[in-house]
């Protein structure tokens, strides 16, 4: 199998991408399969090409391994070396920073000329385009994927979501429905970054009210089963889901409030 530039134009196009849309993408590139010429550079130009600048693509370009290394989850360090991660971790840097766990086009995409990258130390968002810099500024440092975010900066602009060749557990507009949803079981999770403060490298603290994501899987599932808001396609081997973020978001609410059970972070 073999993709191009000017095939994944097309394919986009009929997977629901169109001039002047707003979108965030969570993407594999593993998951295509065969052969794309260019690689992950195709990809990006050929979204770009389909939204134009009148549109705005989003991609979150989270830098996870700057967050205490208490919180790690995967791969976690000894204890003893805890502190020194903490002392020696290099500050956030919205230009320089490399990604964490995002993918080859994540990471291609937030270095592209006009691409500009939000604040947080650890979940930050780049975005190109239209509405690029409303998306991306003003990003708060506790609850940083929820209401001043740039998810919430997406709702406002009743963006679409692109799941490429990911599933619903890598779909962060999810979160904003957990922060709003009305569920037992709240536990604040308190997080720390190394950032530039007045021009000072700190360690600096912060807090995120709601963080589930056991449960985004069967979520996704049952939206697609009980709603018209999706439409699915294939390109390549990658299984692509578009939808209304507004949509989506609005329904996880709903289900996170009607099956959530008190228990669930307990």
């Amino acid at each position: 199998m073999l993709l191009t530039t000017t095939m994944l134009i097309d394919e986009f196009k009929n997977a629901g991408f169109f001039a002047g849309q707003t979108v965030i993408i969570h993407t594999s590139m593993k998951a295509f399969g065969g052969y794309i010429v260019g690689a992950e550079q195709a990809v990006v130009n050929a979204l770009m090409t389909v939204l134009t600048p009148e549109g705005t693509l989003v991609m979150p370009t989270h830098s996870s391994d700057n967050t205490d290394p208490a919180t790690w989850f995967i791969s976690p360090p000894p204890e003893d070396q805890w502190e020194i991660i903490r002392q020696e971790m290099p500050p956030y840097d919205p230009e320089s920073t490399p990604t964490n766990r995002m993918g080859r086009i994540n990471e291609c995409f937030r270095n592209y000329r006009g691409v500009i990258r939000s604040s947080h130390p650890a979940f930050s968002f780049a975005a190109w385009g239209k509405h690029a810099q409303f998306v991306i500024e003003n990003q708060a440092l506790n609850n940083g994927v929820a209401e001043q975010s740039p998810i919430g900066r997406l709702y406002d602009l009743d963006a679409y979501v692109c799941l490429m060749g990911v599933g619903y557990a890598r779909n962060t507009s999810l979160h904003l429905a957990d922060y709003r949803a009305n569920w037992n079981g709240k536990v604040r999770e308190d997080n720390a970054s190394a950032m530039m403060v007045n021009g000072q490298r700190e360690w600096v603290t912060y807090y995120d009210d709601a963080v589930e994501s056991g449960d985004f899987v069967q979520l996704g599932n049952d939206f697609e089963t009980e709603t018209d808001d999706v439409k699915i396609s294939t390109i390549g081997n990658a299984t692509v889901r578009m939808m209304r973020q507004r949509a989506l978001v609005d329904y996880a609410v709903r289900w996170m409030e009607a099956n959530r059970p008190s228990s669930l972070r307990q």
